[in-house]
Parts: C-alpha cells; structure tokens; sequence
C-alpha cells in the first residue's frame, strides 16, 4: 500500500492514552496506517511518579516523543487541537493546520480547575515546587494541622492519599506531631478498588495516624479553615491540600459531552453517535480517571481503529481492570480491582505484589517500551 493511499489515523494527545493507542494500533496495522500525533508536547512525563518528588524520592521520569516518533514512524504535527468537523473527517489544529482522517483518537485529557481559594491546589505538573514549602514547615513544625481534600468526583484519589501518608510518615521522622485530615466524598477511602482494598487502606491510614473523613464535602472560609459537610463542622487547620476538579475539554465540533464536559464512548471507546472518532483517557465520561484505565480505552480504540484500516483482527470491547501502588505507609501497598458496569468486584490488597509487572505505570505497550528505552 502506498503512503498517499494509507488509511489516516490521527491521535491527538501525548500521555498514556495516546502513546498506548499509537504503539498498540502500530503493532496491529503496521504501515496500512499513516499516523499522525498531533500534540504540541515534546516530551512524555510518568506523572504517576511524580508524588515521590517533594519527599526526596525519584524525579518523574522523562522520554523526549521524537524517539517513539522514529520508532513507530509517526507524524508528529507539533500543535494543539483546536476544533474537528466530523462530516468533512478534518481536525483545525491551533495553529490554523487543517488536518484530514479516516480514524481519529481524542486522548486529550481534562481541564484542572482549582475548586478552593487559600488552598494549595495540587497541579502534578510541577508538585515538587508546589509541595517543597509545605514539606518545609511540617519538618520545623510550623504546620502541624493539615488537611487533604478531594473535592468531589470524578477523579483518581489515590495522589491524595499518598500525599497524606508521605506527609504523615515525614512528621514522624523527624519528631514532630501533626495531625492530618483527608476529606473526601467517597464512601470509603479508596473505595473505586471495592472493599477488600478499602479496609486494607483504613488499617494503613489508622496506623499511619491519618483521620479520614467519608461521605464529606468542605468548603473554605474567609479566615482559611474548613467547614466541612454534612456535619457542618469547622475544622481549624494550618494548611490545605487539594486535587483539582476535573472538566472535560469542550472539543469544538464534537457532539454529546455531559454537563461536565466529558464524552460518553461505547465498549469500543468509540464517541456515542458520531463515526469514526474514538476517545480515551480522562476526558471519557467513564467516572474513574486513571492511567492504567486511560491505556485499556486506548488498547480497545486502536484495536477498533486497526480493524477500520484493515487488520485481520478481532476487536475487543473494554473489560476494565484497575490496579494501584499506593505508596507512602511501611511498605507500599498494591490495590486491584476488575470493574463491572463501573462497580468494583475481585477486589484485592496486599504488600506483595498483586502483578507480574508491577510498575507505577500500567500500561502494557507503553510502559515496557520506555523500560527499554531507560535500559539502553
């Protein structure tokens, strides 16, 4: 097949969901597909890593994409998405590009929005200078009343609990007493890896002196402390922690997304109601937002996409797992789950490793392939 005549695959994005989608739909079409990524990123951050900087741990590592580029023989078109117009199958890109496909994967992500004023609002882009203050004053024992909030769902939580324990684990190190609050609305903390999981993390945040409080929502004052509902307490604390609240996008041109900006897919991950433009990652509709999910919607996208440029393949629907090291206790502690009709089941919780492979990153093509890459 020749390169003009080459099915066209555009994935717009450059995390985990789109570098899976390219890597997988590569192996699976070979040359029948032309694929550009469209991304203005010039590299790929492992984010997940990135709670371990401000605690003196590892720098989230950093992989410039022209290697992958040249590797999976992409096009790389070095801008942001702008709008789609689905019946002429074309993507404006922000720099006024007009791009044409027969496929296209919207892995994007969602907008942060930060939901408190006199709150530290986590950005995991840059939480290393966010936290080095924080971390500062807890070890001289200036704040020594802390507060972790998850502002509300969707969202991944567990960043915010890791935070909490490396926070909790630090102030014991060093001899000083603090006392650390999360808040959180789910019913239970971790609650998305279903029960088994959950009670292993309430005896960790109960050893790890950590106070939880589920079912909750809070709200800033104007002197900074917390009311916190339903109770309508007031918690007096020295500094406050919290995720943003997430948002969809609001691609111009792409039709269906809820009030929250998110787009519903199918099992496919195939946008409802509109041919041949497929999402995924956190701008799904799907409630959890989470690496390792983002690189099983792209895993089944690809496999829709390949089929599309003709790949002898039998395409399957998304059957979510999601699997999580939470760090920050004695030992870290490994969280499984398989996910029915968004409902935890299997759940599991242990201090040995629940996987074969068990990376911060679960991404099955991704996340190898980076591995080789920091081998040599």
């Amino acid at each position: 097949m020749s390169q003009q005549a080459a099915f066209r695959a555009v994935i717009a994005g450059g995390g985990v969901a789109a570098l899976e989608a390219a890597l997988t739909l590569r192996y699976l079409a070979g040359e029948r597909a032309r694929i550009t990524l469209l991304t203005s990123a010039e590299e790929f951050v492992y984010r997940a890593q990135a709670v371990r900087e401000p605690f003196a741990g590892p720098v989230a590592r950093r992989h410039p994409l022209a290697r992958l580029v040249d590797d999976l023989n992409l096009e790389h078109h070095r801008a942001g998405l702008a709008s789609v117009e689905i019946d002429a199958r074309t993507v404006t890109t922000d720099t006024g590009d007009l791009l044409e496909f027969d496929a296209l994967l919207l892995a994007v992500g969602a907008r942060q929005q930060p939901r408190f004023r006199h709150a530290l609002n986590l950005d995991d882009r840059n939480l290393d200078e966010q936290l080095h203050g924080l971390i500062q004053d807890v070890e001289a024992g200036i704040s020594r009343r802390l507060a972790f909030v998850i502002p509300s769902e969707p969202s991944w939580p567990l960043p915010i609990y890791e935070l909490a324990l490396q926070t909790a684990r630090r102030a014991y190190e060093m001899g000083v007493d603090v006392h650390v609050t999360i808040i959180t609305p789910e019913p239970a903390p971790l609650a998305v890896f279903g029960a088994a999981a959950s009670t292993a993390v309430v005896k960790l945040l109960a050893d790890s002196r950590v106070t939880t409080l589920t079912r909750s929502s809070a709200a800033v004052t104007d002197d900074g402390q917390l009311l916190v509902h339903p109770a309508d307490r007031v918690l007096r604390v020295d500094r406050i922690v919290a995720l943003p609240e997430l948002y969809g996008p609001l691609l111009k041109g792409v039709p269906g997304a809820d009030d929250r900006g998110f787009l519903p897919v199918d099992g496919h991950c195939a946008v409802r109601g509109v041919e041949r433009v497929f999402a995924a990652g956190d701008l799904t509709s799907f409630p959890i937002k989470h690496g390792g999910l983002a690189a099983q919607q792209a895993q089944a996208a690809a496999e829709a996409i390949a089929v599309l440029a003709g790949a002898q393949i039998d395409a399957q629907p998304l059957r979510p797992t999601i699997q999580g090291l939470l760090i920050g206790g004695p030992r870290p502690l490994y969280l499984r789950a398989r996910l029915t009709d968004g409902v935890a089941t299997d759940s599991e919780a242990s201090e040995e490793p629940l996987w074969s492979d068990a990376r911060k990153l679960a991404a099955p093509r991704l996340a190898p392939y980076l591995d080789a890459i920091d081998q040599g």
